[in-house]
């Protein structure tokens, strides 16, 4: 099973290495899948997965300047209290069979936005500058904290979203910040973000430590092997594929 998950890691790396998302959202269904976890203890696991192959993503964006950390800060401000609140929610009720079937659908509903938000990635820059008109300076800050909250309970509940949602909605928010800047901020967000949630899916035992280990043995080669191939692939072909396996997987995940 050791190599199973080893290739796993490798297949799932590859995809981020090539298209920047898709971690959690394609991890999870084949935790799911693949290996027979329970909900709860796949997300738990995809948690650290993700929170653990994109720390040297993020400290090379945050050596490049490409860190809005006021920004990364905001969002912090509002998923880091959302995603314990969730954590002690679960603790208090208990991962019953009913939190067990709100976390599968919470799942695929993430994957279907995931689906969107990478389908219709040159759309949200088009409609943010139409909602800059409405949205004054000031309120950002607000809304920038209200988004990292929605962020906090999304990721604590379906492991998904801390990526393509999460630079999705920076971008909506501030629409005139250049790609490598919500990319990096995204990515420096996702890293407390995804530890903290993970951590607290660790002290309700949802984390499969022994798959875990070959998982990240595997994706380190991918995500640099899917990096290399991201300059020769057409970005719209990536983009359709990836689209059609988020689908694929959120719609057999809700049913």
């Amino acid at each position: 099973m050791d190599w199973i998950a080893i290739a796993s890691g490798f297949g799932v790396g590859l995809i981020v290495g090539i298209t920047g998302v898709g971690g959690g959202s394609l991890m999870t269904p084949l935790l799911l899948s693949v290996f027979k976890l329970n909900p709860a203890v796949a997300i738990g696991t995809d948690l650290w997965f993700a929170a653990l192959t994109k720390v040297s993503g993020s400290v090379a964006h945050a050596r490049h300047g490409h860190v809005k950390w006021r920004i990364t800060g905001l969002l912090l401000a509002g998923s880091i209290p959302a995603s314990i609140a969730t954590v002690a929610l679960m603790h208090l009720t208990g991962v019953t069979k009913g939190w067990a079937g709100a976390l599968t659908f919470s799942l695929g509903i993430a994957l279907l936005l995931t689906a969107v938000v990478v389908a219709f990635k040159k759309s949200w820059q088009a409609l943010g500058l139409r909602l800059e008109r409405f949205i004054p300076e000031a309120r950002k800050p607000a809304l920038t904290i209200a988004s990292g909250v929605v962020l906090g309970v999304l990721v604590s509940l379906s492991s998904i979203g801390a990526g393509a949602i999460g630079a999705t909605l920076i971008l909506l928010i501030y629409p005139r910040l250049e790609a490598r800047y919500i990319v990096g901020s995204d990515i420096a967000h996702a890293v407390p973000l995804t530890l903290v949630a993970g951590i607290g899916h660790a002290t309700l035992g949802h984390v499969n430590w022994l798959l875990l280990v070959p998982l990240l043995i595997g994706s380190v080669p991918g995500i640099w092997l899917g990096a290399q191939l991201t300059r020769r692939l057409p970005d719209g072909v990536v983009r359709g594929l990836l689209c059609a396996s988020l689908l694929m997987a959120g719609w057999k995940v809700i049913h």
